[in-house]
């Protein structure tokens, strides 16, 4: 996926929650846009309750889109 798909994701006003789905079957849930950024190829989402930053190849991630039913509360599931 283009770094441009996900910038787009993540900057759509009003912002809704995004789900970030990885080839190795990881979903990464981001539930504001301040909690994910990107550095090149690579998007780092970051689970404060955690404190914790998962990094996704951008080559792995196989979907990413808006959910806007989805829980501002909601972290990783695998």
């Amino acid at each position: 996926m283009s770094p441009q798909m996900i910038k787009s994701l993540l900057q759509q006003q009003p912002f809704a929650p995004v789900e970030v789905r990885l080839s190795s079957g990881e979903v990464h849930r981001i539930p504001h846009p301040e909690l994910a950024w990107l550095a090149g190829s690579t998007l780092y989402v970051y689970y404060p309750e955690k404190e914790r930053v998962a990094w996704c190849s951008l080559l792995h991630v196989t979907s990413a889109e808006h959910q806007p039913n989805a829980s501002m509360n909601s972290g990783q599931s695998s």
